[in-house]
């Protein structure tokens, strides 16, 4: 795809994020309950939202503090959940490094689950793309999910407790997390870093400030290296 084409991009990008706002919505509508709730006051639900981007570790955040957990401990466990950011980083690196830069200020800004996975899927379908026709579809993936992440944060703020209970909105976080995931589960190494994951973290459940959640991070982390490199290994010819 040429760079004249980057308005086709766009365009597919936004598309193939509609169906994620089924879960981002009702994620969003959550959180700003849930903030309110525990004491933030509108402006500082929606300054949450905007700054931190990151729903499962605004979510971690905001339940330790409630908790009466230390501050410190709070933010070490949203940056552990978010520490996958890192990862996606270094992979979206070899299709977007070369944009100018305050396009990659951007992309990093705006590089979270849904726009990673729908980008990473498209750009290993598509590999003859251009440099701006990937960066437009990046953006473009992310044109509905954040402005529907702002504002059902405010609406979700703004109505608090009288959301029925019924409605169960807290369905969102794992359904989001289940149709990132599923898909890109595609090698052994992926596989046995989220077997480690899941084990570790019922495992370590009963640690206190749900640090279980943390210390299982980084083990998980190096078993799929060490099968990644094992599998690279058995490749090789003797």
């Amino acid at each position: 795809m040429s760079a004249t084409n980057t308005k086709t991009a766009f365009w597919r990008g936004a598309r193939d994020a509609l169906p994620f706002l089924a879960v981002v919505g009702p994620f969003a509508l959550l959180f700003g309950v849930v903030a309110t709730e525990a004491g933030l006051r509108v402006y500082e639900t929606l300054a949450m939202s905007v700054v931190v981007v990151a729903g499962a570790a605004q979510f971690t955040a905001l339940s330790l503090l409630a908790d009466d957990a230390p501050t410190l401990i709070a933010i070490v466990a949203a940056l552990a959940v978010n520490l996958r950011m890192a990862m996606y980083s270094a992979a979206l690196v070899p299709w977007l490094g070369r944009a100018p830069f305050w396009q990659r200020a951007l992309i990093a800004y705006c590089n979270v689950d849904q726009t990673y996975a729908l980008s990473m899927a498209r750009f290993e379908r598509d590999p003859d793309w251009s440099v701006p026709a990937r960066v437009a579809y990046f953006f473009g993936a992310a044109a509905p999910v954040f402005p529907t992440w702002y504002a059902l944060t405010i609406v979700g703020a703004l109505i608090g407790a009288q959301i029925p209970e019924w409605l169960a909105l807290d369905f969102a976080l794992p359904i989001c997390f289940l149709a990132i995931i599923g898909p890109i589960l595609r090698s052994v190494a992926h596989v046995a870093a989220a077997v480690t994951s899941v084990a570790l973290t019922l495992l370590l459940a009963g640690l206190p400030y749900s640090l279980g959640l943390l210390v299982a991070a980084l083990p998980a982390m190096a078993v799929g290296a060490a099968v990644e490199t094992w599998v690279e290994r058995r490749r090789v010819p003797a």
